[in-house]
């Protein structure tokens, strides 16, 4: 009888320590993807404040080439329609293809100011510019970031184990940065007044 309760005590005490050992492996896993959800959330932070570096800085710029270029109103509109869509937007999605917009046109006025000597030699709008390249520069650094945190995390949520707990708890594959369509091909411009 003593040999009976002794085997059922250690089996009893196996499967429990199976449990355990598999409820401490879900919960890992389970931080794992927490973590890797907030990282992606904190890197998505340093992506914005990138954005909004820009933001703070475009009017400056359009301020300061305006007078320089009457004929280009067109993209001194683009450029503020694109920042009303950015203070408005309230996803990331919508952030992102309002800032997309905005770089767009910036691309452009850009463009314009390295094609005119007399804006280019002008102090203020030279500073700016060296604001806003470097303001550029930190946007591809936090972009790269976010998606290097978005690949671990998107790994997680689709590989075996995590792949079982993020259906039961809501853990979603996150979206890339991605390029926008004919950001390859640099803009034309025409600086000719005569229409």
């Amino acid at each position: 009888m003593k040999k009976g309760w002794l085997a059922g005590c250690i089996i009893i005490v196996a499967v429990l320590a199976v449990l355990l050992f598999l409820s401490f492996w879900f919960v890992g896993i389970y931080n794992s993807m927490v973590q890797r959800n907030l990282a992606v959330d904190q890197q998505w932070g340093q992506v914005e404040a990138q954005y909004q570096r820009r933001y703070d800085l475009v009017p400056n710029l359009v301020a300061a080439t305006k007078g320089y270029l009457k004929q280009e109103q067109a993209i001194f509109q683009m450029i503020t329609d694109a920042r009303t869509k950015y203070a408005g937007a309230a996803t990331p999605d919508e952030k992102v293809a309002a800032a997309n917009e905005l770089e767009t046109a910036l691309g452009r006025l850009l463009a314009i100011i390295e094609d005119n000597p007399e804006i280019k030699s002008n102090q203020v709008v030279s500073d700016l510019m060296f604001e806003l390249a470097g303001t550029e520069n930190r946007i591809s650094v936090e972009r790269m970031r976010y998606n290097e945190k978005v690949g671990i995390y998107n790994t997680t949520v689709k590989t075996f184990p995590g792949r079982l707990l993020a259906g039961m708890f809501g853990f979603t594959e996150r979206p890339f940065f991605e390029a926008q369509e004919g950001a390859e091909t640099a803009p034309e411009v025409d600086l000719d007044v005569n229409p």
